[in-house]
């Protein structure tokens, strides 16, 4: 059965996750409703997908940033005098203990900054999902009124 199509067996018409009776959406406004149904449905979905990316941006930098403390740590027992490498393509760089330190509290500095930004979008984005998902219950609880409201007057 496609969304907002007929069914197969031809008796129903969906909208959303419900199914109704083809017989009570005769009227050009009750197909307006679907079809607007379906629209916000989409959007949600849109807004559900932007969530996962916005997920696993965060999860990635978060494990960025779990490998630069270890390296931090790593670096504070260290001696100043001992030698660090930085591996560049293939070759690997000696570097001083404090530039590498500098390089390594930057990253963590960058990381903290794009962790907090996606969070806010992260929120952002959530709330939209949720004002959404009202919006999708409110739509789907007119499409029932006017379906009950078309085969009352039938």
């Amino acid at each position: 059965m496609g969304i907002g199509g007929e069914s197969e067996s031809g008796s129903c018409l969906r909208a959303g996750s419900i199914d109704f009776p083809s017989s009570h959406f005769t009227s050009k406004f009750t197909m307006d409703a679907q079809k607007q149904l379906q629209a916000r449905s989409e959007e949600f979905q849109a807004l559900q997908t932007e969530l996962e990316v916005l997920v696993d941006a965060r999860q990635k930098l978060e494990s960025q940033q779990q490998e630069n403390e270890g390296v931090q740590t790593e670096f504070a027992q260290l001696d100043d005098e001992a030698n660090i490498y930085k591996l560049v393509g293939p070759v690997l760089l000696k570097q001083d203990k404090s530039e590498a330190t500098m390089a390594v509290n930057g990253r963590l500095e960058f990381i903290e900054k794009e962790i907090k930004r996606i969070e806010g979008e992260i929120s952002a984005t959530q709330e939209k999902s949720e004002n959404m998902r009202s919006e999708l219950i409110q739509l789907q609880s007119q499409a029932q009124q006017q379906a009950a409201a078309a085969s009352a007057s039938a």
